[in-house]
């Protein structure tokens, strides 16, 4: 056990900083710092999802009963993970720290000058997604490992696929960095985020209602009368992040596919970064 989550402390960091290093110095690149941050640390994102997901498929498929089935890489995957969500709480932070810095000089004018005050204004605003990491460690995390009793990892490898929907979300999150927003990348991107958030994770609760339900024939809306409550409020815990941030994504996507056609606004030089700068639109993708 303590050798998967030495190698998950070692990994996530570890493939962060590499990516930093070469997206800093390798010849033909030599990214700015904040660049090689915030990029690193979506890169880093998107390993994980993809390897979650992988391994969510290989544990779903693996289970003919999904109840009384097991797989070994459930409890191994979740033990290699739980570095990652504490390694990306200090990530988001370092982005958000940098991002302050190339969205123009009036916001950089007014962003924290100092780390500690950056840190309480990065915990107000992303209060949610580090609730939702802290919980994953603390809550999940055991849960998933020591209650569980073998039993039940169809649903847990369902769950690591819900991970589908971050690279999109990811990239989504980098071309507003950049404002990018009026590019076709951009548009195509924010189809597919609006795909996979709702069906790897809006739809995640109900799906596993329904597979509970026909395993067990119990009609679909009673399958929350026969489950026990904590399975109930966990599920309710879980989803409702969710459902906000897809709120947050369909607002995003309503403003971008019914904005006019007209041509951005042109660029404006920024001697002090080197970024072009054009009105910044609020983020609305979630992570």
């Amino acid at each position: 056990m303590l050798s998967i989550l030495a190698a998950g402390s070692v990994f996530f960091p570890g493939l962060f900083l590499l990516s930093k290093q070469c997206l800093k110095y390798i010849p033909g690149l030599r990214w700015s710092e904040g660049d090689a941050v915030i990029i690193s640390a979506r890169l880093v994102s998107s390993v994980q999802a993809l390897m979650a997901s992988s391994a969510g498929y290989i544990i779903a498929s693996s289970c003919d009963d999904i109840i009384e089935d097991g797989h070994w890489l459930t409890c191994s995957y979740i033990l290699f993970a739980v570095p990652y969500f504490v390694y990306d709480i200090y990530a988001m932070f370092m982005c958000y720290w940098y991002k302050l810095r190339v969205k123009g000089h009036e916001e950089a004018a007014a962003a924290p000058k100092h780390v500690g005050s950056a840190l309480l204004s990065y915990l107000r605003r992303e209060f949610l997604m580090v609730l939702h990491h802290v919980v994953m460690v603390t809550v999940c995390f055991p849960v998933s490992v020591f209650l569980r009793r073998g039993k039940g990892d169809y649903f847990q490898g369902v769950m690591f696929m819900a991970e589908l929907s971050t690279p999109s979300v990811c990239l989504g999150k980098i071309l507003i960095q950049y404002k990018q927003q009026h590019t076709l990348l951009h548009k195509v991107n924010g189809a597919l985020m609006l795909v996979t958030f709702f069906v790897f994770r809006v739809l995640l609760f109900p799906y596993i209602y329904y597979a509970y339900g026909r395993y067990a024939s119990i009609p679909f809306h009673l399958v929350p009368l026969r489950v026990s409550w904590q399975c109930n409020l966990g599920a309710a815990l879980l989803m409702a992040p969710q459902l906000y941030w897809f709120s947050l994504i369909c607002r995003g996507a309503f403003r971008l596919f019914t904005r006019s056609s007209r041509r951005p606004p042109a660029p404006s030089p920024c001697p002090a970064n080197g970024y072009s700068v054009r009105p910044a639109e609020p983020e609305s993708s979630a992570h």
